[in-house]
């Protein structure tokens, strides 16, 4: 058979049961795929109809919002406009001891710290010594008013009453002598005390006694010499006012009285017998002699000890402690050597100029220590009228002459403006442990009297025709305006009173603003 006719054959021979059944699984797939790919087909279409927009569709979803409005309630409550700043406790009384003026005595043309026995936090009593410089005291004594001068014998005045007092509070008396005035009372309390904590006190007069030497040398000399006038003959005679049978004294002779011989002036007992030169010699001697009594007298009253500047550090409130040490023995004094603090603690704030003229003394203050989570209730005690200037670095105490007290914290020249000095002190005592804090004081500057209807301010609208108006708006949503008075706002809120009795109330709502509905493209 041909190679045609085999292929004839196997072309008309009828297919066999598994030849059918191969045909048809072929035929099945191919259904499939073609299902299968028009399914891809319309997911496609669904995903690029979400993505592709058209021109209009875009600009329908980008345009400007549909508004609608913001309601808030009307509230009945008391309304405080508050103040919100920050304070530092700080003492009533800082004092930095600052002792340049320190005079050793000894020709030292730099002071130097020779001995600081304090440590931060240590008490400080009345008379205690606190330090030494250049080997001199420097100790502290009761009183409110700082030293300005150098206080000497003879000296008068408030300060030296200070003194005084401040003497006999450690127990020296200062004898008779008059209040204000330093005199032989003054000198003895203040050696006592100068030599209770182990020092001589510094000389008023600084020249080894030479001036007082010098008196006493004129007092001799003229007692001398009117010794020598009472007497012809050169014997010493009695010196004025000693009578008869002094020292070389003659006796009156017969006939001599008590009154002067004519010629004689003032010359009286032996001096009555003597010629008419004898008795004008005696008078210039006795007139000498007491020129020279009396220049003894007030050399002896500057004599004594004085009290420098540099050497004494008052204190109002006692005890105190010591907040801070700024210098080491051996160092020179070039600035505080140590600061002390007393009196209770208050607290200190810097205001601009738009919130000082909301705060005035009285005011009730709310102080808050984030460090203790804890609040307190003071009162503003003062408000500055001039600002202050700043300090260096940090809180600085008071500057004046030699140990420089002055009540309250910082003050000064120079620098950048700080703002306008405020105190707050607490209805209760601070602890301790705010001493030096950060706070949060919280001023009640202004409140409504009772409670009264409080909106936002957003509010309260004015009109064209000036009225001030709240818009009311109702269940149904209809708006309906209602005119009011203002009164005290703060915190973002104002009290308002309807000018129409009963036209507004707790729970209405009134409109503060307007919101965004649902846009364009996308509403409903």
């Amino acid at each position: 058979m041909s190679e045609a006719e085999r292929v004839v054959e196997r072309t008309e021979a009828p297919a066999t049961p598994e030849e059918d059944r191969g045909g048809l699984a072929r035929g099945r797939r191919v259904v499939l795929a073609v299902v299968g790919g028009a399914a891809l087909m319309a997911v496609g279409g669904l995903l690029a109809t979400t993505l592709v927009k058209s021109p209009a569709q875009v600009a329908a979803e980008t345009g400007p919002p549909v508004q609608g409005v913001l309601t808030a309630d009307v509230e009945r409550r008391v309304l405080a406009q508050t103040v919100v700043m920050r304070g530092t406790v700080v003492a009533d009384q800082s004092v930095a001891v600052s002792p340049q003026g320190v005079r050793s005595g000894e020709g030292a043309s730099t002071a130097l710290v020779t001995k600081l026995p304090l440590k931060a936090g240590d008490p400080v009593t009345a008379g205690r010594l606190i330090a030494e410089v250049s080997g001199r005291p420097v100790f502290t004594l009761h009183g409110a008013q700082p030293m300005y001068r150098d206080l000497k014998p003879e000296s008068t005045g408030d300060d030296v009453a200070q003194l005084q007092q401040a003497l006999r509070e450690l127990g020296h008396g200062t004898g008779g002598d008059a209040r204000g005035v330093f005199g032989a009372g003054t000198k003895a309390a203040l050696t006592a005390h100068y030599r209770a904590i182990g020092y001589e006190p510094l000389p008023a007069v600084a020249d080894g006694g030479a001036a007082l030497k010098a008196a006493r040398e004129a007092v001799r000399s003229a007692t001398w010499a009117v010794e020598d006038a009472s007497s012809p003959t050169g014997a010493a005679g009695p010196p004025e006012g000693t009578g008869p049978g002094g020292k070389g004294g003659a006796t009156p002779g017969p006939g001599a009285s008590g009154s002067p011989a004519p010629g004689a002036g003032a010359a009286t007992g032996a001096g009555a017998a003597l010629g008419p030169g004898a008795g004008r010699e005696l008078v210039r001697a006795r007139q000498a002699l007491g020129e020279a009594r009396a220049a003894l007298a007030a050399a002896e009253a500057a004599d004594g000890p004085m009290l420098p500047t540099a050497e004494a550090v008052f204190l109002s409130s006692l005890p105190a402690r010591v907040s801070s040490v700024g210098a080491r023995p051996g160092s020179p004094v070039s600035g505080p050597v140590l600061t002390l603090s007393g009196g209770e603690l208050v607290v200190e704030a810097y205001l601009k100029d738009d919130k000082r003229q909301l705060l005035r003394a009285g005011m009730t203050v709310v102080i808050s220590s984030e460090v203790s989570g804890t609040d307190a209730r003071g009162t503003v005690a003062a408000v500055a009228t001039e600002p202050s200037a700043a300090q260096p670095a940090g809180p600085q105490p008071q500057q004046d002459p030699g140990q420089n007290p002055k009540v309250g914290g910082t003050g000064g020249s120079g620098g950048a403006d700080l703002g306008y000095r405020m105190v707050v002190r607490a209805d209760r005592p601070l602890p301790a442990g705010f001493a030096g804090q950060d706070v949060r004081l919280t001023v009640e500057s202004a409140a409504t009297d009772g409670e009264a209807l409080v909106v936002p301010v957003t509010a309260v609208s004015a009109g064209a025709d000036g009225r001030t108006v709240v818009t009311a708006v109702s269940a149904e949503g209809t708006q309906r305006r209602i005119e009011v008075r203002t009164g005290t706002s703060g915190d973002g809120f104002v009290a308002v009173t309807p000018t129409q009795a009963g036209a507004l109330g707790a729970g209405t709502k009134v409109v503060i603003g307007v919101a965004p509905r649902e846009t364009r493209g996308k509403s409903k």
